[in-house]
């Protein structure tokens, strides 16, 4: 991959996850009904920023050749003149309010001239909720969390109060305690069904005795109780030390299992988690498959500064897919959920979820990945993948047309917030990943995307989705991914509020 230097034009615009502004032409089919075969125009041009010490921060926007008179062609295209003029001027409106956007919104400082690794259509703030859950929240002045009464509207005060940890060891808070291990004696099936339904998965996939040490734990009682935390009774041990241990969803698996280490062309069935989310008709940023209902993805893939953008009816989401040649039947988006908590100065908790109209039935080129633990830990130097469509080379126009898969180291965050890395940037809800020596990365379009690591029974979990870097595959530049072991209450609270 070739280096650039960070001052040069066009600069790193990278992201772990750039993604590009769909085409003109999207935008002239939306308003002007305009013939959907049309070709868009496939070349990107940079609006620089005021350049911060370390990086220069950059927007993407498609190009806009001028128009023939002559033949009274646009674009490469048969629209009229007219009506390409109004569209290149929209598009031009639009990238100004981006720029505008991001030029403001982001902090100038060291820190604020990393990119999103995903289409840079800009950041989205803290200021716009309406795809929050929590902006709706109201609860009474007597609310007490996880005591199986729901207090708050749309029931917040009962949405973290369920976790799991390493081989699914469940853990269930209460009112009167914190979080504490299920005993297995009197532990049934339609527990572990009403468990997973609460927490937004549709029932159980499977449970077991996990053997574990003499600490209290919590017993299961024969209370009614449409809440899981209901229904236990706080003890000073477990019988035999056997705790719970549940999985709600049959994940991580992977139907090939030959890679090149490096970077190659996937197949069918290597990554049956990755998806393709397109906004209007075209690959704007990648996603991971968590359920059947439900993707995660991320937050700045979704700019409050393009109303579009959180129009649910304007995506469709792809999945099975190793060529953007050959799209399967879409799954439809109900809902655009970004986190409230994403910090478009810092690109801080970068997360998002989509609640999909119809549940996903999984197959051999569809499969969802494992959440992880919240205990999880990942040692540095741990060899872990990342999987996308994003472009193969820094600056591209085009993303890459086939999905495209390599393998990263992870990184220590002392390392990563060195002062010849990332200078502080990286939070406590990051990870790094790459090779210090540059070379292995994930790029533009790739936002949204996996990386994914394999635990001690082969599941691949998801470990990090793909937010922002300098550069694609830069020495000390390593791609940046949004922690998700850290935004897990985030994740699994949605998902519970949202349930189908």
């Amino acid at each position: 991959m070739e280096k650039r230097d960070l001052n040069e034009l066009p600069p790193p615009y990278y992201s772990v996850a750039v993604h590009t502004l769909p085409p003109l032409h999207s935008y002239e089919e939306l308003i002007y009904g305009a013939d959907p075969g049309i070709v868009p125009p496939n070349q990107l041009y940079y609006i620089p920023q005021n350049p911060p010490a370390v990086a220069v921060q950059h927007i993407c926007q498609p190009s806009i050749p001028p128009c023939n008179k002559k033949k009274c062609k646009c674009c490469h295209h048969s629209a009229k003149c007219l009506g390409a003029y109004v569209g290149f001027v929209l598009l031009l409106v639009i990238s100004v309010a981006i720029w505008l956007g991001v030029h403001y919104g982001a902090r100038l400082s060291t820190n604020a001239g990393f990119h999103n690794h995903h289409e840079d259509t800009g950041n989205m703030g803290n200021d716009d909720k309406q795809s929050s859950v929590t902006s709706r929240d109201v609860c009474s002045k007597s609310t007490v969390q996880c005591d199986a009464r729901r207090d708050c509207q749309p029931g917040t005060d009962e949405a973290n109060c369920v976790r799991f940890g390493v081989k699914g060891a469940l853990q269930i808070r209460t009112s009167q305690t914190g979080f504490l291990p299920v005993c297995y004696q009197g532990w049934k099936q339609i527990h572990a069904d009403q468990t997973c339904s609460q927490m937004g998965f549709r029932k159980s996939f499977g449970t077991k005795a996990l053997k574990s040490q003499n600490t209290p734990g919590l017993t299961i009682n024969d209370r009614l109780s449409l809440h899981i935390q209901g229904k236990v009774n706080i003890s000073s041990s477990c019988p035999d030390q056997n705790t719970v241990s549940l999985q709600c969803i049959d994940c991580g698996r992977q139907q090939l299992t030959s890679r090149i280490i490096g970077g190659t062309v996937a197949k069918l069935g290597h990554w049956p988690w990755q998806l393709s989310l397109h906004f209007l008709g075209s690959h704007t940023c990648g996603g991971v498959l968590i359920s059947p209902d439900f993707v995660v993805t991320a937050a700045h893939c979704f700019p409050s500064s393009i109303a579009l953008i959180r129009d649910a009816s304007k995506w469709r989401v792809y999945g099975g897919v190793v060529s953007q040649d050959k799209l399967p039947t879409p799954f439809l988006v109900e809902k655009i959920i970004v986190n409230e908590n994403y910090d478009n100065f810092t690109n801080d908790q970068d997360l998002a979820i989509l609640k999909l109209t119809s549940p996903v039935i999984f197959n051999y080129s569809v499969q969802p990945a494992c959440l992880p633990a919240f205990d999880q830990t990942i040692a540095q130097g741990t060899k872990c993948w990342t999987s996308g469509f994003g472009t193969t080379n820094e600056g591209a126009a085009k993303p890459s047309k086939v999905l495209m898969a390599v393998t990263v180291e992870m990184i220590d965050m002392r390392v990563c917030n060195s002062p010849s890395v990332y200078i502080g940037s990286v939070s406590t809800n990051m990870l790094c990943a790459g090779d210090l020596n540059g070379g292995r990365d994930s790029c533009q379009g790739d936002s949204g995307g996996p990386l994914v690591c394999q635990d001690s029974d082969k599941h691949w979990q998801l470990v990090g989705v793909t937010s922002w870097g300098s550069g694609c595959g830069q020495r000390n530049k390593p791609g940046v991914y949004t922690k998700v072991s850290s935004l897990l209450p985030w994740i699994y609270s949605t998902m519970q509020l949202e349930s189908p």
